[in-house]
Parts: structure tokens; C-alpha cells; sequence
């Protein structure tokens, strides 16, 4: 399983980007897909998760401001994040796990949100 996520960028706070996730090698029906991030000089934190059956859960920071999608034809999952504040700031990792299964076995190369004050 292979995961290449993309998206990141700088951005003023109260923008908004939409990273992306492409997955090759587990569909995505068969797939619970993990958003996490690690900002400057802190360990990596998880921000929430799409499931294979599109049931979606967010931590309380990122309510109402991040959504996540997926494109089955695409093999792809979305985070749109809106209202972005500079504490959001992080490199942001993508991660899969077998639907089901409880440890992420597969981990995207994350990709970098700065967002200037």
C-alpha cells in the first residue's frame, strides 16, 4: 500500500487549502483512512478519520472547520480545511488501515501547512 498525499502550501490565516491522498495498492472501501499531523517541535497528533464507509470523526480543534471527502473512481481521499488558523500549522500525514483492523500500517510522506498570522 502506497499513499501520496499533496496539497500544502502557505496560506494567511482565515484561508483555506485541500490536501489530497491518493492510495494505490488498498481500495478505499476496504480502507479506514487517517488524517494526523505534527506541527514544529511537537509530536505527530491525530486530526481525524474517513472510514470505508464514509463515516467521518474529528478532533474538537478542527470541528466545523475540516472536512474530509473521498473519490472512489480516484482512489482518493480529501481534507478540506477552512478557516485556518496559524496553529494549524503542521506537516500533515495521511495514514491507512485495513477497515476494521486498529493500527495505521501505512503512512503517506506528509506534506507541509503553514499558515502566516
Amino acid at each position: 500500500v502506497q499513499l501520496q498525499a499533496s496539497g500544502g502550501g502557505l496560506v494567511q490565516a482565515g484561508g483555506s487549502l485541500r490536501l489530497s491522498c491518493v492510495v494505490s495498492g488498498r481500495s478505499l472501501s476496504d480502507s479506514d483512512m487517517g488524517w494526523f499531523r505534527q506541527a514544529p517541535g511537537k509530536t505527530r497528533t491525530y486530526v481525524g478519520t474517513v472510514t470505508s464507509t464514509c463515516a467521518t470523526y474529528y478532533v474538537n480543534s478542527v470541528k466545523g472547520r475540516f472536512t474530509f471527502s473521498r473519490d472512489s473512481a480516484k482512489n482518493t481521499v480529501y481534507l478540506q480545511m477552512n478557516s485556518l488558523k496559524t496553529e494549524d500549522t503542521a506537516i500533515y500525514y495521511c495514514a491507512s488501515v485495513r477497515a476494521g483492523a486498529t493500527e495505521y500500517d501505512s503512512w503517506g510522506q506528509g506534506t507541509l501547512v503553514t499558515v502566516s498570522s
